[in-house]
């Protein structure tokens, strides 16, 4: 049989189907609602997945966008500098901490250089035999090759073995447990989210975090931050780390950097990015001029303390709203700022995320059991409201 003649069952129309069944076809947003190719209208609570910060048509981005179009630069590869993509970075380290900044185009880029760098650190600083990597149960940090190891998730594994080797998992928590693989297996890096997203929207607990970081320190090991989804405003504060105020080596962002356009970031400290030389790593897109313009621009406004003050009222208002609905089938609400779960007591988050976008409102779960509210940062306290009365309706 010839490639031509091989059955159409992975494909959609012409696109890979490589996500599942999708029978809705979005043509227009404006704010935090969207529309169909029907015209009908919906609440957008999933914002591309925690991606649309600042919601769909932000007068932010179209700004931003037309400054950085009447440069006409729009691509200019990585032999140049550009001042937005320095001004960005600037940006970044002044808000973090003291390093330097590699820009690429997705979460699972971004997590990938991070394992990178922290290889090249630890051979420059220990020698052979610091490249493993310390992950946790309920990871979720990308499908590239290092990333997909590091992903506690072993249906999206399986087809791809084998993976890279040298990821050992551990249970949140379990600080014990993370001390004895730091000894017997000399990683070069801890990898984790401050707030799990995939995994079911799960905060680690800030004393963790702490006793994590001195341990790090004691054994010589980077502690890696991937906030990808809960960074940049999602959880009220700019960055998730800085609610415990525990300061990674590495972090790594993306999702709502560019406020919808691909990018990704990783903020190395000062003593990794003494390790890193000219090709050690590389992006033909990574911080084009255009996209970091918008970026800094996304950047900027979120971090404006108003900005993040309002993140973490309307945080409050929605989880107020969830807690509400908690009873029979619902067994309560977990997450912080704009960053939410509904934990659900039976596998149904796929039937209920199915019968709200039935209803007007658009959801995505969280594994089986969790249902996930991303809402743009921008969302109103009416727009909070009507959520909260669609859900109530559904999971009634």
């Amino acid at each position: 049989m010839s490639a031509g003649d091989q059955p159409r069952s992975g494909l959609e129309g012409a696109l890979l189907a490589l996500y599942g069944h999708r029978d809705l076809t979005l043509v227009k947003g404006e704010g935090t609602r969207v529309w169909d190719d029907q015209g009908r209208r919906y609440l957008d609570f999933t914002a591309g997945i925690a991606v649309s910060a600042l919601g769909h048509k932000s007068p932010v981005i179209e700004v931003a966008l037309k400054e950085a179009w009447d440069t006409g630069l729009m691509h200019t590869s990585n032999l140049y500098r550009t001042r937005p993509a320095a001004a960005l970075a600037e940006f970044l380290v002044q808000h973090s901490f003291p390093g330097g900044v590699f820009f690429c185009n997705s979460g699972a880029e971004s997590n990938e250089a991070a394992i990178k760098f922290a290889r090249r650190w630890a051979r420059t600083v220990h020698g052979e035999g610091h490249s493993d990597v310390v992950a946790f149960r309920g990871a979720f940090h990308g499908r590239l090759y290092g990333t997909l190891a590091a992903t506690d998730r072993p249906r999206y594994q399986d087809p791809f073995r084998p993976l890279m080797p040298g990821v050992h998992f551990a249970e949140l928590g379990d600080l014990d447990g993370v001390a004895q693989l730091l000894e017997e297996e000399r990683p070069c890096a801890v990898l984790l989210e401050p707030v799990q997203g995939e995994g079911g929207i799960v905060p680690v607990e800030g004393a963790f975090l702490c006793e994590l970081r001195e341990l790090c320190r004691e054994h010589g090991t980077l502690l890696v931050f991937d906030e990808v989804q809960c960074g940049l405003g999602r959880t009220g504060d700019l960055f998730a780390w800085q609610h415990h105020k525990v300061v990674p080596d590495i972090l790594t962002l993306a999702k709502p950097l560019a406020g919808g356009l691909p990018m990704g970031a990783v903020v190395a400290s000062e003593a990794v990015a003494a390790t890193l030389h000219p090709g050690d790593h590389a992006t033909t897109f990574g911080g084009g001029p255009l996209v970091a313009s918008v970026a800094l621009a996304v950047a900027q406004t979120v971090a404006e303390p108003s900005f993040l003050g309002r993140v973490r009222e309307a945080g409050a208002r929605l989880r107020k709203g969830l807690e509400s609905l908690e009873g029979p089938g619902v067994l309560g609400v977990r997450g912080r700022g704009l960053m939410l779960g509904l934990v659900l007591e039976e596998e149904r988050a796929g039937a209920v995320t199915s019968a709200a976008r039935e209803a007007g409102l658009l959801l995505v779960g969280a594994g089986a059991r969790v249902v996930r509210f991303v809402p743009p940062l921008t969302v109103s306290d009416e727009e909070i409201d009507e959520a909260v009365d669609i859900l109530r309706e559904v999971v009634a």
